[in-house]
């Protein structure tokens, strides 16, 4: 019984260092895809994400990424485009 026991483990192991990485490249391929890259710098980064395994995705992470993203749909706390402004006429 012990040896299925090992099976079981390698094969669980196995399952989580294929799958694991294969699904954060494929969440960083999508994030490449929603930020405004030109056509030459949206293929860079998806070579660079897909060919050097985890420090391709770092490198996005860190310089890649376009700073207007919205988390959770809510904008940063800086920006409010329904913030009252007094100078502001009303259209009716």
């Amino acid at each position: 019984m012990s040896g299925n026991r090992g099976c079981l483990f390698n094969s669980i192991l196995f399952l989580i260092i294929v799958f694991v990485p294969l699904l954060g490249h494929i969440i960083a391929t999508i994030m490449v895809f929603e930020d405004e890259h030109s056509f030459a710098g949206t293929v860079l980064w998806l070579a660079a994400i897909w060919l050097i395994p985890f420090l391709g995705i770092f490198l996005y992470l860190v310089f890649g990424q376009r700073r207007r993203r919205v988390m959770f749909g809510q904008p940063s706390y800086g920006y409010n485009q329904y913030q009252y402004n007094p100078y502001q006429q009303r259209q009716i």
